[in-house]
């Protein structure tokens, strides 16, 4: 039975790997988890400099998922290189950097940092406010999405991902920007913005109002837009959005994804990536697939 698939020229021993900002940098889940068995390791977000993240409360649960606010808080570049990066060279296993960044600066110096380690790929996360548009995400305006893309291809000497925002008109126009633009791959979707209110408190759940919402409520939307981009562009499509079991992760290879990514899921259960694996290896043997590159955009 073969579930390997390649993206990019990078080939993955199976199609699962985390989401951004669910996992960590593995460190967290490799005592659950056998970091080999995945088919790649997506960190979380990377800037050029360390971020606070937002105020607290920042995580809330809804129906269906869960509302999270966090603001990319992170070390920074040079601390990801010398603590995560140097344990993840412990395992035989793609690493992928999600990088994010306020200015178009900041991103390219980050991946500029990045070029020479050992990680496979890079996700440019384009969710991002970008600070000098008005606070705009780099990913909600087509002109401003080609021109991000653009730009780091020119500098990154490994692949790139861009990964799209869901919170836009028309997500086929975002992936058609990205691919004009040279990118290798996308990947979709983030979260959906959403907003929790306590009504015996008269006050909103969250510190930022708003939050990033997650979880198996969000997948049908998450399929619809996967099936749309694979239809509208070439590049290879790595599709998330409520993924909790092998069944989940076969719908998005069927609508047109190379890979998937798990990432809410791992919160209610640690071993979810490697179930999720399993789960596709018995749809294959049930239904006599030798190769998972057989129902990738079957439908």
């Amino acid at each position: 039975m073969n579930t390997k698939v390649t993206i990019a020229g990078v080939e993955f021993r199976n199609p699962v790997m985390s989401a951004s900002g669910t996992f960590g940098s593995g460190m967290e889940y490799s005592n659950f988890v056998d970091l080999n068995k995945l088919g790649a390791v997506v960190t979380k977000g990377v800037s050029n400099i360390p971020w606070e993240g937002n105020p607290t409360p920042r995580v809330a649960e809804v129906y269906g998922g869960m509302l999270n606010a966090i603001g990319l808080q992170n070390p920074g570049v040079d601390v990801f290189i010398e603590r995560d990066l140097a344990f993840l060279e412990k395992y035989d296993t793609n690493v992928i950097v999600n990088v994010c960044g306020k200015s178009v600066e900041d991103y390219i110096e980050a991946v500029e940092r990045l070029n020479d380690t050992n990680v496979s790929m890079f996700e440019i996360n384009v969710s991002c406010p970008n600070v000098k548009e008005g606070a705009i995400a780099f990913g909600q305006k087509a002109d401003a999405l080609f021109n991000i893309t653009d730009k780091i291809k020119k500098v990154a000497k490994k692949p790139i991902i861009m990964k799209l925002s869901p919170n836009v008109t028309d997500i086929t126009e975002m992936a058609k920007a990205a691919e004009a633009a040279g990118s290798d791959a996308i990947s979709l979707i983030n979260t959906i913005t959403g907003m929790k209110i306590d009504i015996e408190r008269r006050k909103f759940v969250l510190a930022n109002k708003t939050g990033g919402m997650s979880g198996p409520a969000i997948k049908p939307v998450a399929v619809r837009m996967v099936y749309q981009c694979s239809k509208a562009v070439n590049i290879p499509i790595i599709g998330m959005g409520g993924i909790m079991t092998g069944e989940d992760a076969v719908e998005f290879l069927m609508a047109g994804a190379s890979a998937v990514a798990v990432g809410a899921a791992n919160f209610i259960n640690p071993f979810a990536m490697t179930d999720v694996i399993d789960g596709i290896e018995n749809y294959m043997r049930k239904h006599n697939i030798s190769d998972i590159n057989e129902i990738i955009g079957c439908v």
